[in-house]
């Protein structure tokens, strides 16, 4: 599959849809201090419904970008919108509560609460979008809320797990209690950081297909950071590679050689 090489700093130019980005950035930049400048100058576009993965080796500003982009981290200059919004400090609390409404978040470590049942972890997703403290259990969750639950752990094969304890999982398993916690949401956009890098390689792959599909079934767009080369290619349309802070390419994942990876990583 990635068979011929090519040269990594000349971007490939692909035809775009019409349509506004869901993402936009222009000229980003993030620095913790004057001498630590982590994101330098980001250029990027992405149009809804693209799966798109994020590459580059440790430090190279990925889980910045990440968070960045839902207001996480300020910037610290340039312009970033997300859904035609400004984020960051230009943003009103309408439109950050409209992004965090519209935005599902997964991150390399489940971030589950392990004495609570798998359901109620699953309808903790629901916090962020309603803010009441009924998505603290299932228990005390409306029926409506119940039911969302249930159906988006079904998504994920789990449903017949909803009343065992979260720590009572495989770690394949819990990841797939994340995703359907990002999922219950309903939201327009799915952000993962390194979603299987604490998995072992089959239950990666099981996670990383089952982004893929419930991200194509329910025109979710997705993001996400992987040290994983197969599964940046296999599971992305586009791949993006950062190298201090800056891009370095931006192309459809099928035309991603071993050159393009080896300038990504060497160095």
């Amino acid at each position: 599959m990635l068979d011929h090489a090519t040269n990594t700093q000349t971007a490939d130019t692909t035809e775009q849809p019409q349509a506004a980005p869901l993402i936009m950035a222009c000229g980003l930049t993030k620095s913790y201090d004057r001498r630590n400048m982590v994101l330098d100058g980001i250029d990027l576009r992405i149009w809804a419904g693209e799966r798109v993965a994020l590459i580059g080796s440790n430090g190279c500003g990925k889980s910045t970008l990440l968070k960045s982009l839902i207001g996480l981290h300020p910037i610290s200059g340039g312009t970033l919108e997300c859904f035609g919004n400004p984020v960051g400090a230009q943003s009103s609390r309408a439109q950050r509560l409209q992004m965090r409404r519209q935005t599902g978040f997964v991150f390399q470590k489940h971030c589950l609460v392990r004495r609570r049942t798998v359901l109620s972890n699953v309808i903790h997703g629901l916090y962020g979008d309603r803010g009441s403290w009924r998505a603290f259990s299932h228990s005390l969750a409306p029926e409506e809320w119940r039911a969302r639950g249930l159906q988006a752990l079904d998504e994920v094969d789990l449903a017949d797990k909803a009343m065992r304890r979260a720590d009572a999982l495989s770690g394949g398993q819990q990841q797939r209690v994340a995703i359907a916690r990002a999922l219950v949401r309903r939201p327009q956009l799915l952000i993962a950081d390194e979603p299987a890098a604490s998995l072992d390689p089959v239950s990666g792959r099981n996670v990383m297909n089952l982004f893929s599909q419930l991200c194509r079934a329910h025109g979710i767009t997705l993001l996400y950071t992987s040290h994983d080369m197969d599964h940046a290619i296999d599971y992305a349309d586009r791949v993006i590679a950062l190298k201090c802070g800056k891009v370095l390419f931006d192309r459809p994942a099928e035309k991603v050689t071993p050159a393009d990876l080896k300038v990504t990583f060497d160095g």
